[in-house]
């Protein structure tokens, strides 16, 4: 890679969705290769950066046709894919997919339709100009979005009202999927989830080890259960419990 160029990895965990996940993928691969227009906050001159980009898919033991679309998907080149034989959960996906990464900064990205790859450029840019290790695309900063259930909302928030009190930290959406992370971020947080406690484990790990999120605004198109959307309230459970445990121990 040449000086104006940064790789970055795309982790995307995979469960039963045949429906949506060739199109997410061919989406999020047109951005490969972009380019950006950055100034980092210690220079004055605009610089152009080239973003290559490699798509890392762990299919978390799916019983529809995702492993053999990520394999089709893989001949093409355009993924890395890799299979478990029963399923682990997010959390374990995510962990096996950040070890296969090679990119200097690594995003997560679902495998359905909820979260726009279009965002990628807002994600990106702050950590491109060093203004920051760790970006969140916040649902709740103004930007376009179907409207939530009314108990998701409140699940979340509370969970995000949560993660403030016990961090010190002012986000405002701790559950959201876009994550985006210097490597060195995540090469110093031991991460043991191995299913939807991982958004709150990440968050608050790295919040105490003095890392500032920074949030930027993106469009959200939430599901319905009908349409495959998996989080329910017990998931909520584990939640709670990841965020106070780590408050007091790592």
């Amino acid at each position: 890679m040449t000086p104006n160029t940064i790789r970055y990895s795309v982790l995307m965990p995979v469960y039963n969705e045949a429906q949506t996940l060739e199109t997410i993928v061919r989406k999020v691969r047109s951005l490969h290769n972009m380019t950006l227009e950055i100034t980092p906050v210690t220079e004055i001159e605009t610089r152009h950066i080239t973003l290559e980009q490699e798509i890392i898919a762990v299919d978390d033991g799916s019983s529809d046709d995702s492993l053999a679309i990520l394999r089709r998907l893989e001949a093409e080149g355009l993924l890395k894919a890799v299979a478990y034989e029963r399923n682990q959960g997010k959390g374990a996906a995510i962990r096996t997919a950040i070890q296969h990464a090679t990119g200097e900064i690594m995003l997560i990205q679902d495998a359905d339709l909820e979260y726009d790859p279009r965002e990628y450029p807002t994600l990106l840019q702050p950590i491109l100009e060093e203004r920051t290790k760790v970006v969140y695309g916040s649902r709740f900063l103004g930007g376009p979005r179907k409207a939530m259930l009314f108990r998701h909302m409140l699940g979340n928030k509370f969970l995000t009202l949560l993660t403030n009190l016990l961090y010190d930290s002012i986000i405002s959406d701790m559950e959201t999927c876009y994550k985006v992370f210097r490597r060195e971020v995540l090469a110093g947080v031991p991460l043991r989830a191995r299913r939807f406690e991982l958004e709150p484990e990440i968050t608050a790990k790295i919040l105490k080890r003095g890392y500032r999120i920074y949030e930027v605004p993106i469009s959200y198109n939430g599901r319905e259960y009908h349409e495959g959307k998996n989080i329910t309230w017990r998931d909520g459970i584990p939640a709670i419990w990841t965020l106070i445990k780590y408050r007091f121990v790592d």
